[in-house]
């Protein structure tokens, strides 16, 4: 898949603590042109604990042979965009990585329509309620 055809898309990059990433969604903007627009950023912690689910998302698009590196736009279809966009929400400003990985597995395995519903709720009004509750519900807080 090429990036002009995904819905979102994950760039990896470096920081002074190690890799972290940076989600984008496919959005129409003024007069129909089509631009990726940030969602959210996975720290570097957030980053290292849940590459298991960046890696699984890279790869379900784009083939076994996709490496998460620094550098271009990975593309993501609508299903792996979700939950990766979730997961980025859903672990910003946490600490704890034996929630985010918590957080992580959880959503690796969510319903695709589930994911994208719950990132409907978290980018709309009323955001603040939505990710405490997917946070309750992927067990990233007690």
């Amino acid at each position: 898949m090429k990036i002009r055809e995904a819905s979102f898309s994950l760039r990896v990059v470096r920081r002074r603590d190690g890799n972290a990433a940076i989600i984008h969604r496919r959005r129409v903007v003024g007069q129909g042109r089509e631009r990726l627009i940030k969602i959210a950023p996975i720290s570097p912690l957030g980053y290292s604990v849940g590459i298991s689910l960046l890696r699984s998302a890279a790869r379900g698009v784009n083939g076994s042979g996709t490496k998460l590196q620094t550098g271009p736009f990975i593309p993501l279809d609508a299903d792996w965009g979700a939950r990766v966009a979730c997961y980025a929400l859903v672990v910003k400003g946490l600490r704890n990585a034996n929630r985010m990985r918590k957080a992580a597995a959880n959503l690796r395995h969510a319903d695709p329509a589930e994911a994208a519903w719950w990132l409907g709720l978290m980018t709309g009004s009323g955001q603040r309620r939505a990710i405490r509750a997917l946070r309750i519900l992927t067990e990233a807080v007690k």
